[in-house]
Formats: C-alpha cells, sequence, structure tokens
C-alpha cells in the first residue's frame, strides 16, 4: 500500500511540474518600448500583454497620446516604488479633449502571478479593484504584499541606474507616502519596437527633438498658465 501511494506521489509531482514551472517563469515582454525623460535621466519599459491585455492597451494608448510628457513622479519610497502621478492633475501642460477622455478611464483589475519585485510595473488604484486609471508604481524592491492585489502590467529594461538616482534624492513624508522634496518630471516620452530596423542615428535625432520640445513646452506653460 505504501509503495502505492508512493508511485502516486511521484506521478502527480511529474504531472504538476510544467504547471509549476509555467508559473514561476517570467512573463514575455512584447515588443513595444516606452522611453520616459525625466530630469534625472532616462527609464526605459516594456509591456506584459499576455498579462494585463486591457491595461498594456490602455496605459500605451496614453503614452502615444503625449498624456505623460509635464507629468510628475509624486512619490519615491527607497526599496519600494517610484510611484507615477496620475495625469489628470499630474502634469503642468494642459490636456486636450482626447487626451482627457482616455486619461478619465478606469480599466478592470487584472490581477496575476507575477511577483512584484524591483523594475515590475503595477497599477496604482484605491479600494475599489476596478479602479486603475493612470498612475502607476515602478518596484525599486520586492514587495510580496502587493502580489495578486495590483495589476502588474510591464518591466523596466534600461535606466536602472536613473531609478538608483531617484531614490537617492531628499524626501519628505506626507500621510502615508513618502515623495521627493523637488519635482521629478517626465520631460517628454516616446516609444519604438525592439523588431524595428530604425537605426539609432534617427532614434537619437528624435529624443533630441523631443527633449526641445518638452522646453518649447514648458516655456509656453509659464507664459500662458502661470
Amino acid at each position: 500500500m505504501e509503495r502505492v501511494k508512493t508511485v502516486i506521489k511521484i506521478v502527480t509531482l511529474f504531472l504538476l511540474y510544467p504547471l509549476t514551472l509555467a508559473l514561476s517563469e517570467e512573463p514575455q515582454l512584447g515588443s513595444t518600448r516606452v522611453v520616459f525623460q525625466t530630469n534625472y535621466g532616462d527609464v526605459e519599459f516594456g509591456f506584459y500583454p499576455s498579462v494585463a491585455p486591457k491595461t498594456v492597451e490602455h496605459i500605451y494608448k496614453l503614452v502615444r497620446l503625449g498624456c505623460y510628457n509635464t507629468n510628475h513622479f509624486f512619490r519615491v519610497d527607497k526599496g519600494f516604488v517610484a510611484q507615477v502621478a496620475d495625469v489628470v492633475g499630474g502634469r503642468t501642460a494642459p490636456m486636450n479633449d482626447e487626451q482627457r477622455e482616455e486619461a478619465k478611464k478606469t480599466v478592470v483589475g487584472e490581477f496575476s502571478k507575477v511577483k512584484h519585485v524591483r523594475g515590475i510595473l503595477s497599477m496604482g488604484r484605491y479600494d475599489d479593484p476596478n479602479s486603475a486609471a493612470s498612475s502607476f508604481s515602478i518596484l525599486l524592491g520586492d514587495a510580496p504584499h502587493l502580489d495578486e492585489q495590483y495589476a502588474i502590467f510591464g518591466k523596466v529594461t534600461k535606466g536602472d541606474e536613473t531609478l538608483t538616482k531617484l531614490e537617492e534624492l531628499p524626501t519628505r513624508k506626507e500621510g502615508i507616502f513618502v515623495m521627493p522634496v523637488k519635482r521629478i518630471t517626465i520631460l517628454s516620452s516616446y516609444y519604438y519596437e525592439v523588431n524595428s530596423k530604425t537605426c539609432e542615428a534617427e532614434r537619437s535625432i528624435l529624443k533630441r527633438r523631443l527633449a526641445s520640445a518638452s522646453v518649447e513646452i514648458e516655456r509656453w506653460r509659464m507664459k500662458c498658465f502661470p
């Protein structure tokens, strides 16, 4: 009888092993990359479309519309998270109608088995699990208490040195939040496909033009919306 039990246990473990392995493997990033150009350096990230398709679609559309330009990181808690503000109220530049319409949308909570570790992108939300809008956190350390509670939709692919810089900035405590003393601005953003044949020279030109555009936007904002 004991021998039969042992055989059953071995067979069960053998059958469950592929499932356990699949759950522990990191999901595959899509081909799109987004770059946030901040006043402390660039942060690049990719999406997990197979993990949170609705969230990815929503955030990517906000990026394409330029909604994160002139927004900021309102929270930097060393070893925990750097959180991007909601674009409604977080930007210094005014929003057009199309941006405002998309920014007001919320997405269903797409909770998964993916772990909250450094570099992961995770949606912010209120108590309602389906209240995520445009604010999201970049994990600065492991946070297992967030697992399956917040929607993970991507991961940082370049710019960990920028995150380290943000962690070293002076902060102040406001309620439950640890916030930077000086504003960490997302000057501009752009996106590209990693499988694209676009050359590095063209990408460099695009970055310079976006940086110049962000300066011009801020100049007009200060003039017209003091």
